[in-house]
């Protein structure tokens, strides 16, 4: 049984680890520009898209503070 837990540890580690990695949504603001640069969304999805991308960041140097609240 232990090896069980110790393995279902390491998922949860390893799932963690790629939620909370800032790297991935930081590279989506300029993917984001560009669509609405080359015309593929407008405005409005931008804004929204945007918001997301910044509450997400938010989330992301909340748990690295340590902080537990929303």
């Amino acid at each position: 049984m232990r090896g069980v837990t110790w393995v279902v540890d390491r998922v949860l580690e390893a799932a963690e680890r790629e939620y909370y990695d800032p790297e991935p949504v930081e590279r989506e603001p300029a993917a984001l520009e560009r669509a609405l640069i080359e015309g593929r969304i407008g405005q409005k999805t931008f804004d929204e898209h945007e918001d997301r991308l910044l509450d997400r960041l938010e989330e992301i140097a909340a748990h690295r503070r340590g902080d537990t609240a929303p």
